[in-house]
Protein backbone atom coordinates (compact mmCIF):
# COMPACT_ATOMS: atom_id res chain seq x y z
CA UNK A 1 0.00 0.00 0.00
CA UNK A 2 1.49 3.60 -0.83
CA UNK A 3 2.15 5.03 2.46
CA UNK A 4 1.58 8.82 2.99
CA UNK A 5 4.98 10.35 5.15
CA UNK A 6 2.05 11.34 7.74
CA UNK A 7 0.99 7.92 8.33
CA UNK A 8 4.35 7.13 10.46
CA UNK A 9 5.32 10.27 11.51
CA UNK A 10 7.67 9.16 14.23
CA UNK A 11 10.83 6.36 14.28
CA UNK A 12 13.20 5.22 17.29
CA UNK A 13 16.70 4.67 16.15
CA UNK A 14 19.67 4.09 18.62
CA UNK A 15 18.89 6.24 21.54
CA UNK A 16 17.41 9.11 19.30
CA UNK A 17 13.75 9.64 18.43
CA UNK A 18 13.08 11.20 14.69
CA UNK A 19 10.06 13.14 14.40
CA UNK A 20 8.75 14.57 11.49
CA UNK A 21 8.66 18.31 11.94
CA UNK A 22 5.01 19.03 10.61
CA UNK A 23 5.28 22.62 10.83
CA UNK A 24 7.70 22.40 8.12
CA UNK A 25 5.94 20.54 5.51
CA UNK A 26 5.41 20.53 2.69
CA UNK A 27 8.93 23.01 2.32
CA UNK A 28 10.74 20.01 3.93
CA UNK A 29 10.71 17.02 5.07
CA UNK A 30 12.60 17.10 7.82
CA UNK A 31 12.95 15.21 11.16
CA UNK A 32 12.98 16.46 15.02
CA UNK A 33 15.76 14.83 17.10
CA UNK A 34 14.27 13.86 20.27
CA UNK A 35 16.64 12.48 22.98
CA UNK A 36 14.78 12.52 26.51
CA UNK A 37 11.13 12.88 27.92
CA UNK A 38 11.54 17.05 28.13
CA UNK A 39 12.51 17.09 24.61
CA UNK A 40 9.31 14.95 23.92
CA UNK A 41 7.09 17.04 25.68
CA UNK A 42 8.86 19.76 23.89
CA UNK A 43 8.03 18.90 20.52
CA UNK A 44 4.09 17.62 21.37
CA UNK A 45 3.60 21.23 23.03
CA UNK A 46 5.01 22.92 20.18
CA UNK A 47 2.89 21.00 17.74
CA UNK A 48 5.67 19.85 15.83
CA UNK A 49 3.69 16.65 14.85
CA UNK A 50 -0.25 16.20 15.17
CA UNK A 51 -2.43 13.77 17.27
CA UNK A 52 -1.45 10.34 16.02
CA UNK A 53 2.11 11.21 15.74
CA UNK A 54 2.10 12.69 19.16
CA UNK A 55 0.67 9.34 20.30
CA UNK A 56 4.02 8.00 18.32
CA UNK A 57 5.96 10.04 20.66
CA UNK A 58 4.12 9.37 23.87
CA UNK A 59 4.73 5.46 23.17
CA UNK A 60 8.14 6.16 21.81
CA UNK A 61 9.68 7.82 24.79
CA UNK A 62 9.05 5.12 26.69
CA UNK A 63 11.78 2.76 24.62
CA UNK A 64 13.59 6.20 24.23
CA UNK A 65 14.01 6.52 28.06
CA UNK A 66 14.80 2.56 28.50
CA UNK A 67 17.66 2.67 25.71
CA UNK A 68 19.06 5.45 27.68
CA UNK A 69 18.75 4.39 31.19
CA UNK A 70 19.72 0.66 31.01
CA UNK A 71 21.72 0.63 34.89
CA UNK A 72 18.23 1.03 36.26
CA UNK A 73 17.04 -1.85 38.04
CA UNK A 74 13.37 -2.75 38.60
CA UNK A 75 11.91 -0.85 41.17
CA UNK A 76 13.63 2.17 39.70
CA UNK A 77 12.59 1.42 36.18
CA UNK A 78 9.07 1.10 37.78
CA UNK A 79 9.48 4.76 39.16
CA UNK A 80 11.34 5.88 36.00
CA UNK A 81 8.13 4.89 34.35
CA UNK A 82 5.81 6.58 36.21
CA UNK A 83 7.79 9.74 36.44
CA UNK A 84 7.54 9.77 31.93
CA UNK A 85 3.99 9.14 32.18
CA UNK A 86 3.63 11.80 34.44
CA UNK A 87 5.18 14.50 32.61
CA UNK A 88 3.70 13.04 29.07
CA UNK A 89 0.10 13.32 30.66
CA UNK A 90 0.89 17.03 31.60
CA UNK A 91 1.74 17.84 27.81
CA UNK A 92 -1.87 18.63 26.28
CA UNK A 93 -4.92 18.31 28.36
CA UNK A 94 -7.29 17.16 25.60
CA UNK A 95 -5.67 14.41 24.20
CA UNK A 96 -5.69 11.07 26.55
CA UNK A 97 -2.68 10.14 26.44
CA UNK A 98 -3.15 9.24 30.16
CA UNK A 99 -5.02 6.39 28.78
CA UNK A 100 -1.55 5.17 26.80
CA UNK A 101 0.67 5.66 29.61
CA UNK A 102 -1.56 3.95 31.94
CA UNK A 103 -1.31 0.84 30.29
CA UNK A 104 2.67 1.09 30.02
CA UNK A 105 2.53 1.79 33.53
CA UNK A 106 0.66 -1.02 34.11
CA UNK A 107 3.04 -3.37 32.78
CA UNK A 108 5.85 -2.41 34.82
CA UNK A 109 4.57 -3.25 37.42
CA UNK A 110 3.05 -6.02 36.22
CA UNK A 111 6.06 -7.14 35.55
CA UNK A 112 7.58 -6.56 39.08
CA UNK A 113 4.85 -8.11 40.96
CA UNK A 114 5.60 -10.87 39.34
CA UNK A 115 9.22 -10.86 39.75
CA UNK A 116 10.04 -10.65 36.08
CA UNK A 117 12.44 -8.55 33.68
CA UNK A 118 10.97 -5.02 33.81
CA UNK A 119 12.61 -3.78 31.24
CA UNK A 120 12.33 -7.06 28.96
CA UNK A 121 8.58 -6.88 29.69
CA UNK A 122 7.83 -3.23 28.72
CA UNK A 123 10.17 -3.42 25.36
CA UNK A 124 8.37 -6.28 24.14
CA UNK A 125 5.09 -4.74 25.48
CA UNK A 126 5.47 -1.52 23.59
CA UNK A 127 6.86 -2.75 20.65
CA UNK A 128 3.88 -4.76 20.25
CA UNK A 129 1.18 -2.36 20.83
CA UNK A 130 3.30 -0.47 18.45
CA UNK A 131 2.88 -2.92 15.52
CA UNK A 132 -1.11 -3.71 16.27
CA UNK A 133 -1.77 -0.04 15.88
CA UNK A 134 -0.33 -0.14 12.63
CA UNK A 135 -2.32 -3.11 11.29
CA UNK A 136 -5.08 -1.71 12.79
CA UNK A 137 -4.47 1.69 11.18
CA UNK A 138 -3.64 0.28 7.64
CA UNK A 139 -6.67 -2.16 8.22
CA UNK A 140 -9.00 1.19 8.50
CA UNK A 141 -7.51 2.42 5.63
CA UNK A 142 -8.86 0.13 3.71
CA UNK A 143 -12.59 0.68 5.55
CA UNK A 144 -12.21 4.06 4.69
CA UNK A 145 -11.86 3.60 0.72
CA UNK A 146 -14.47 1.36 1.28
CA UNK A 147 -17.19 4.10 2.17
CA UNK A 148 -15.77 6.36 -0.39
CA UNK A 149 -17.96 5.47 -4.10
CA UNK A 150 -17.37 6.94 -7.29
CA UNK A 151 -18.51 10.29 -7.68
CA UNK A 152 -18.40 11.22 -4.21
CA UNK A 153 -17.48 14.75 -3.33
CA UNK A 154 -15.82 14.33 0.12
CA UNK A 155 -15.33 17.44 2.23
CA UNK A 156 -12.55 16.83 5.62
CA UNK A 157 -11.26 19.10 8.14
CA UNK A 158 -8.26 18.09 10.03
CA UNK A 159 -8.54 14.38 9.38
CA UNK A 160 -6.15 12.00 10.77
CA UNK A 161 -2.58 11.56 9.88
CA UNK A 162 -2.08 9.72 6.45
CA UNK A 163 -4.92 7.49 6.78
CA UNK A 164 -7.22 9.50 4.13
CA UNK A 165 -5.06 10.16 1.82
CA UNK A 166 -3.62 6.54 1.62
CA UNK A 167 -7.43 5.38 1.17
CA UNK A 168 -7.09 8.27 -1.87
CA UNK A 169 -4.65 6.30 -3.01
CA UNK A 170 -6.89 3.13 -3.02
CA UNK A 171 -9.68 4.60 -4.77
CA UNK A 172 -7.59 5.70 -7.63
CA UNK A 173 -6.33 1.82 -7.77
CA UNK A 174 -9.67 1.06 -7.73
CA UNK A 175 -10.75 3.60 -10.40
CA UNK A 176 -13.29 5.70 -8.64
CA UNK A 177 -13.87 9.08 -9.45
CA UNK A 178 -13.32 11.00 -6.17
CA UNK A 179 -13.07 15.03 -5.21
CA UNK A 180 -11.75 15.81 -2.36
CA UNK A 181 -12.28 19.59 -0.73
CA UNK A 182 -10.07 20.19 2.75
CA UNK A 183 -10.53 23.18 4.94
CA UNK A 184 -8.32 25.36 5.36
CA UNK A 185 -7.27 25.29 9.55
CA UNK A 186 -5.49 28.63 11.14
CA UNK A 187 -3.66 29.57 12.60
CA UNK A 188 -1.16 26.88 11.51
CA UNK A 189 -2.49 26.20 7.74
CA UNK A 190 -2.54 22.65 7.92
CA UNK A 191 -5.11 22.55 5.08
CA UNK A 192 -3.02 23.72 2.83
CA UNK A 193 0.29 22.45 4.20
CA UNK A 194 -0.94 19.22 4.96
CA UNK A 195 -3.83 17.80 4.34
CA UNK A 196 -3.92 19.15 0.47
CA UNK A 197 -0.33 18.67 0.33
CA UNK A 198 -0.49 14.38 1.29
CA UNK A 199 -4.11 14.49 -1.21
CA UNK A 200 -2.15 15.55 -3.51
CA UNK A 201 0.93 13.19 -2.97
CA UNK A 202 -1.46 10.68 -3.35
CA UNK A 203 -2.88 11.28 -6.74
CA UNK A 204 -5.76 12.51 -5.52
CA UNK A 205 -7.90 15.31 -7.04
CA UNK A 206 -8.35 17.81 -3.81
CA UNK A 207 -9.15 21.51 -3.69
CA UNK A 208 -8.93 24.04 -0.67
CA UNK A 209 -11.46 25.75 0.57
CA UNK A 210 -11.60 28.40 3.01
CA UNK A 211 -13.78 26.64 6.41
CA UNK A 212 -15.88 29.25 6.62
CA UNK A 213 -17.24 27.83 2.64
CA UNK A 214 -18.33 24.90 4.11
CA UNK A 215 -22.42 25.83 3.86
CA UNK A 216 -21.96 27.26 0.05
CA UNK A 217 -20.34 24.34 -0.81
CA UNK A 218 -23.11 22.22 0.63
CA UNK A 219 -25.95 24.46 -0.62
CA UNK A 220 -24.46 24.32 -3.99
CA UNK A 221 -24.47 20.46 -3.53
CA UNK A 222 -20.68 20.64 -4.48
CA UNK A 223 -19.84 18.23 -1.09
CA UNK A 224 -22.05 15.11 -0.89
CA UNK A 225 -19.77 13.30 2.27
CA UNK A 226 -17.87 14.77 5.08
CA UNK A 227 -14.90 12.81 6.69
CA UNK A 228 -13.37 14.00 9.57
CA UNK A 229 -10.55 12.93 12.48
CA UNK A 230 -11.29 12.89 16.19
CA UNK A 231 -8.77 13.60 18.78
CA UNK A 232 -11.03 12.55 22.01
CA UNK A 233 -14.04 10.08 21.71
CA UNK A 234 -16.41 9.27 24.62
CA UNK A 235 -18.72 6.34 25.91
CA UNK A 236 -21.95 8.22 24.43
CA UNK A 237 -20.10 8.72 20.81
CA UNK A 238 -19.32 12.31 20.97
CA UNK A 239 -15.72 13.54 19.75
CA UNK A 240 -13.25 16.28 19.90
CA UNK A 241 -11.73 17.43 16.86
CA UNK A 242 -9.48 20.61 15.55
CA UNK A 243 -11.69 23.56 16.11
CA UNK A 244 -14.16 24.04 13.52
CA UNK A 245 -15.81 20.73 13.54
CA UNK A 246 -18.48 21.28 15.03
CA UNK A 247 -19.89 23.98 12.61
CA UNK A 248 -19.18 21.68 9.59
CA UNK A 249 -21.10 18.84 11.82
CA UNK A 250 -24.38 20.99 12.39
CA UNK A 251 -24.26 22.03 8.46
CA UNK A 252 -23.98 18.29 7.46
CA UNK A 253 -27.25 18.11 9.25
CA UNK A 254 -28.87 20.29 7.99
CA UNK A 255 -27.80 19.80 4.42
CA UNK A 256 -28.43 15.83 5.02
CA UNK A 257 -24.92 15.18 4.48
CA UNK A 258 -23.45 12.04 5.82
CA UNK A 259 -20.98 13.16 8.23
CA UNK A 260 -18.29 10.26 9.09
CA UNK A 261 -15.39 10.04 11.98
CA UNK A 262 -12.75 8.26 12.27
CA UNK A 263 -13.07 7.00 15.92
CA UNK A 264 -10.59 5.77 18.93
CA UNK A 265 -13.14 4.10 20.79
CA UNK A 266 -12.96 4.45 25.08
CA UNK A 267 -15.13 4.66 27.80
CA UNK A 268 -12.98 6.40 29.41
CA UNK A 269 -15.09 9.99 29.40
CA UNK A 270 -18.64 9.88 29.61
CA UNK A 271 -19.55 12.88 27.29
CA UNK A 272 -17.87 15.69 25.60
CA UNK A 273 -19.36 17.74 28.79
CA UNK A 274 -16.56 16.28 30.11
CA UNK A 275 -13.58 16.84 27.63
CA UNK A 276 -11.40 19.58 29.06
CA UNK A 277 -10.79 21.81 25.58
CA UNK A 278 -7.72 23.12 25.07
CA UNK A 279 -7.08 27.20 24.99
CA UNK A 280 -3.92 27.46 22.88
CA UNK A 281 -1.55 30.98 23.45
CA UNK A 282 -3.27 33.50 21.65
CA UNK A 283 0.29 34.89 20.23
CA UNK A 284 -0.71 31.19 17.87
CA UNK A 285 -3.38 33.25 16.62
CA UNK A 286 -2.12 36.63 16.26
CA UNK A 287 1.46 36.17 14.97
CA UNK A 288 2.99 34.20 11.84
CA UNK A 289 6.38 32.73 11.79
CA UNK A 290 6.86 34.80 15.30
CA UNK A 291 5.79 38.08 13.56
CA UNK A 292 2.51 40.13 14.64
CA UNK A 293 -0.09 39.79 12.16
CA UNK A 294 -2.17 42.89 13.47
CA UNK A 295 -0.84 46.60 13.96
CA UNK A 296 -2.19 48.02 17.67
CA UNK A 297 -3.29 45.61 20.26
CA UNK A 298 -5.26 42.95 19.35
CA UNK A 299 -7.49 40.73 21.80
CA UNK A 300 -7.18 36.59 20.99
CA UNK A 301 -8.98 33.37 22.13
CA UNK A 302 -8.08 30.47 20.31
CA UNK A 303 -9.65 27.57 21.73
CA UNK A 304 -7.66 24.32 19.62
CA UNK A 305 -10.75 22.00 20.01
CA UNK A 306 -14.48 22.22 20.10
CA UNK A 307 -16.94 18.69 20.66
CA UNK A 308 -19.52 17.49 18.65
CA UNK A 309 -22.36 15.65 20.15
CA UNK A 310 -22.39 11.89 18.43
CA UNK A 311 -26.20 12.75 17.43
CA UNK A 312 -24.25 14.67 14.64
CA UNK A 313 -22.34 11.25 13.33
CA UNK A 314 -23.81 9.22 10.91
CA UNK A 315 -21.06 6.84 11.01
CA UNK A 316 -18.17 6.06 12.34
CA UNK A 317 -15.22 4.17 11.24
CA UNK A 318 -13.60 3.14 14.42
CA UNK A 319 -9.87 1.65 15.55
CA UNK A 320 -9.23 0.40 18.62
CA UNK A 321 -5.59 0.82 19.48
CA UNK A 322 -5.94 -0.84 22.73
Amino acid sequence: MKESPLFWPAYLKGNTLFVLDETLVPKQLKYVKVKNTDEAVKVIREMKTRAFGQFLVVLSTFLLELERNPELNGEELREKIGNIAHSLNRSRPTFPFAEVTGVVVHWAQGALDAGQDVRAAVLKNVHGYLQGIRYRRMERVQRIAANIKSGDSVLTHCNVSGELAMAAAICLQQKKDVQFYCTETRPYFQGAKLTYWELKKMGADVTLVADNAIATLMADKMVNKVIVGSDRNCANGDFANKIGTYQIAVLAKEFKVPFLVLTQPSKKIASGADIPVEIRDEKELLEFNRKKVFAGKVKGLYPGFDVVPHNYVRKEIAINVH
